[in-house]
């Protein structure tokens, strides 16, 4: 492909095209089986248990119904708390097969449920402890928090966890700075730590046998080893070992930075273009809140680039970083990476600063690619792009302006032209190409829902989403 500036992109003969393989997306496609079979699982075993050990015959009586309801609530609850944790634990297998944006949405959705679960437990146990008085239950929850073993510890991880539920909710999260958010967010793993310990210690369902012993402490053990090993040991390690610094920061325009880092290994780390990594700068307030942000170049072994949109707060403060500075990285993350290409076609959608993983994707991928840039004002790497594009010979197409309407991902310089007729005029063969996509959130589901309507199969179209 050669670069072109308005129209549809031109074919050439590709330079060495990459040999896409389907193994990757068959290994994935069996661990998200794997993993969904051993949650059902879990639940079916524990609610076995619970039927086996007199749930359903309880169920006869109204105050024994109510406790044995509430038994089975709090089983279903305990597995699905351990499973959120388990799904942003950052284990690699997971991140690779199911990648974050759908993690996110899957751990969301798992948190609400477990959450709903728990206080269907508290309210349907205690009733049914208040021998089915209503009017008795506030006294009977006074009573099992301050009496039973483990139940003020319970009472506080409860209040954690509704603390981070009641800021998960979209109009709480839009009215809270991001730090802020992530900081009251990791109360979520202090909430389960101790909401679920006087199970352990007094639940009938968790001690009526070795067996059910065994399976709560082992999955207990899992999540908390998850947990340290992928969340602090691993990002510890690579932190010590990389000793990532800022070399320079370059000014991009339109309010965004070029942060270069260079450290030692840096061949070692396992880290491909598109991915991100979550990043914690030691220049001072604020290190200790953690900021994704993708790679803008494909890594090289000897160093990293990173490029920064100022949104306020921690992204505001990259232009102002100092040679020397120090690195706390996490990861890499992210499924944006041609380890799950199977076309030999590609297509890189990004809008604003979401060009950054395309940017990174365009160095490093070959093959018969084209770029779709949707930017607002200046273009964001519109030299390197057009560099890379007479270079390697891809297809670059610039979509300006604002978006021309709400229902609409592209911007008032292609026209009164439809979206999919406007994606079809510039990538006629975009049925038969991968496509990635990274945008916001709102805008990054019009592009999915286009390149649906154009016959690309879900299954090659991959997103990342920023914002929170």
């Amino acid at each position: 492909m050669t670069a072109v500036v308005h129209g549809p992109a031109r074919h050439a003969a590709p330079p060495g095209p990459s040999a896409p393989s389907t193994a990757p997306a068959v290994v994935d496609r069996r661990v998200r089986t794997a993993a969904e079979a051993a949650l059902c699982a879990a639940l079916v075993l524990v609610t076995f248990w619970w039927a086996t050990g007199g749930g359903l015959s309880d169920l006869g009586g109204w105050a024994t119904g109510l406790t044995s309801l509430g038994r089975l609530t709090g089983l279903l609850a305990s597995v699905l708390l351990l499973v959120q944790v388990l799904l942003m634990a950052r284990i690699p297998v997971l991140e690779r097969a199911f990648g974050q944006d759908r993690l996110a949405v899957i751990h969301r959705l798992v948190g609400f449920t477990s959450f709903t679960g728990m206080l269907a437990h508290i309210g349907l146990i205690t009733w049914g402890y208040a021998a089915g008085d209503l009017a008795a239950t506030p006294g009977e929850l006074w009573g099992l928090t301050v009496s039973y073993p483990g139940m003020l510890l319970a009472a506080a991880g409860t209040a954690c966890l509704v603390l981070v539920v009641v800021t998960s909710v979209k109009a709480a999260r839009a009215a809270l700075r991001y730090e802020s958010w992530h900081l009251l967010h990791l109360y979520a793993y202090l909430g389960v730590g101790l909401a679920l310990p006087h199970q352990l210690w007094t639940g009938q369902e968790f001690l009526a046998s070795t067996a059910r012993t065994v399976f709560w402490w082992t999955l207990w053990a899992v999540t908390a080893a998850a947990v340290l090993v992928h969340r602090v040991a691993l990002p510890l390690r690579r932190t010590l070992r990389h000793r990532l610094v800022v070399t320079s920061v370059v000014d991009e325009g339109d309010g965004c930075s070029s942060v270069y880092l260079a450290g030692r290994h840096l061949d070692d780390l396992p880290v491909r273009a598109g991915q991100f990594l979550t990043w914690r700068f030691l220049s001072g307030t604020g290190w200790s809140r953690a900021h994704p942000y993708s790679l803008s170049a494909a890594p090289d072994g000897r160093s990293l680039r990173i490029t920064v949109k100022n949104l306020g707060d921690g992204s505001g403060r990259v232009a102002g970083l100092r040679p020397g500075t120090r690195a706390l990285v996490e990861g890499p993350y992210g499924r944006l990476t041609d380890r799950v290409r199977t076309a030999p076609k590609v297509a890189l959608v990004g809008a604003g600063i979401g060009i950054t993983p395309m940017r990174a994707l365009a160095e490093e991928l070959t093959g018969d690619v084209v770029v779709l840039h949707r930017f607002t004002g200046s273009a964001v790497f519109a030299r390197e792009f057009a560099v890379l594009a007479a270079e390697r010979g891809f297809g670059l197409v610039p979509l300006p302006g604002p978006r021309r309407a709400h229902d609409s991902w592209l911007g008032s310089g292609v026209g009164a032209v439809d979206d999919l007729a406007a994606l079809r005029a510039r990538v006629p063969d975009v049925a038969e190409r991968e496509t990635y996509v990274c945008g916001p959130e709102s805008w990054t589901r019009l592009v999915v829902g286009t390149l649906r309507a154009a016959g690309v199969p879900a299954d090659r179209i991959h997103t990342e989403t920023f914002g929170w």
